[in-house]
């Protein structure tokens, strides 16, 4: 029942939503999580511009708590055919890792609590029931539209 409502729920997604849908599908069934699909505009550092995107905001459960499911969720995203982007810009201490897939690039942040107050954590908050010693995690995804590596600066002597 809780896979045919969020099944429900991301097809309710808009169009312009579609960078989020193989992330999104990769969180339910990789990860057997509750995800709302919506859109967004992103602030990108590459051009210093908001674009067009879309965000996933999910709910799930670990048998192994959030220190050892955040890499455990990056290993599954290789193995399901994820690269990392050309310029991830990530968070400190890798808190958070940019994965592109077909034309998508994807922020995926994983946390032990809901942290945006949005109604999209508290929705997939409500619908997930954690199993007896599993703990609850959110994982919050940004994707824009593939972008090409930002060409560095060339390096001067002082």
């Amino acid at each position: 029942m809780l896979a045919l409502f969020s099944l429900l729920l991301s097809l309710q997604a808009p169009v312009d939503s579609t960078h989020c849908v193989a992330a999104a599908r990769f969180l339910r069934e990789t990860q057997h999580m509750v995800t709302i699909t919506e859109t967004d505009t992103i602030d990108d550092w590459r051009t210093h511009q908001r674009l067009a995107g879309c965000r996933v905001t999910a709910a799930g459960g670990s048998d192994v708590g959030i220190a050892r499911e955040a890499p455990r969720l990056y290993e599954r995203l290789r193995a399901a055919q994820w690269t990392r982007t050309p310029d991830p810009k990530d968070s400190p201490n890798e808190g958070s890792l940019r994965f592109r897939w077909q034309r998508s690039d994807c922020l995926f942040n994983i946390n032990a609590q809901a942290l945006l107050n949005t109604d999209a954590e508290m929705r997939v908050n409500e619908l997930v029931k954690v199993a007896a010693g599993s703990t609850r995690y959110q994982v919050f995804v940004m994707c824009t539209p593939a972008m090409p590596a930002k060409e560095s600066a060339p390096i001067t002597a002082r």
